[in-house]
């Protein structure tokens, strides 16, 4: 499994955080509240749950920094609603 790395607003695989092969990105809203913009996985890595773990990456960097997050994004907003776990970090 290729690393994932903490860039300007978002998590992502590659060398390039400009061309990355896979990422979720995020902005910063107010009152501790992060919207979840963006998901995107390249064919090469389809199919390997990657998009799952970049969902896992940004729930524990929200509960780390004692954020809540706004899933604009149609996965990230499926992904947290069918996932208990997460909750408790959707913004209301």
């Amino acid at each position: 499994m290729a690393n994932i790395v903490q860039g300007t607003n978002k998590f992502y695989i590659g060398e390039d955080e400009a061309n990355p092969l896979a990422e979720i990105t995020f902005q910063p809203k107010s009152d501790g509240v992060i919207t979840v913009d963006h998901t995107y996985v390249s064919d090469e890595l389809r199919g390997q749950g990657i998009a799952g773990k970049l969902v896992e990456v940004i729930t524990s960097y929200a509960r780390e920094q004692n954020l809540k997050i706004e899933p604009v994004c149609s996965y990230v907003q499926s992904k947290m609603e069918k996932t208990e776990a997460y909750h408790d970090l959707i913004a209301k």
